[in-house]
């Protein structure tokens, strides 16, 4: 597994006006790991494509996964983080499985526009869905919301972007 590359990939953290972050309800097959239903949810993200500008990409990502187009920069991240995938033994055939885990910049943004701009199934995307339903939490609750080989990645982009949080309860 060590001899494969990481992906790069960007992680999306979406707002809204009450500083409520959007994370999606993963299907148990979106990934090439096996998903514990309570664990599922997560922040939108993608691959980043060769030359591909980092917002950009997290702008298409979050488009691809959610239809949401109306959102104003916040911040991002300047250093990567990285994760390892937990062993896999299904199908070489995913997109996923030629890499030893993902390396990510993370991108802030704010939801500016109504929530009917959020789709599962997003029209002209050619993209698979990914997510079952979506919600907004606090944004310190989802590190215990996530597979637990990306909850140190979650921890660091709940520190990193606590100013653009709802203050906790």
């Amino acid at each position: 597994m060590s001899e494969k590359p990481y992906r790069p990939n960007v992680g999306i953290a979406l707002f809204n006006r009450e500083g409520l972050v959007l994370a999606g309800h993963r299907f148990a097959s979106s990934g090439p790991e096996t998903i514990d239903p309570a664990l599922a949810w997560q922040m939108p993200q993608g691959g980043i494509d060769e030359g591909e500008d980092v917002v950009e990409a997290a702008r298409r990502e979050l488009w691809e996964e959610t239809g949401i187009r109306t959102a104003s920069l916040l911040g991002r991240t300047e250093e990567w983080w990285s994760y390892d995938f937990p062993p896999y033994d299904g199908p070489g055939t995913h997109k996923l499985a030629g890499f030893r885990g993902q390396r990510q910049l993370w991108v802030a943004f704010r939801h500016e526009g109504p929530l009917s701009e959020i789709q599962m199934v997003v029209e002209g995307c050619a993209e698979d869905p990914e997510f079952d339903a979506w919600g907004f939490f606090p944004l310190a609750l989802l590190p215990r919301l996530v597979v637990p080989f990306r909850r140190p990645t979650y921890e660091k982009v709940a520190e990193a972007f606590a100013g653009f949080a709802a203050p906790p309860a």
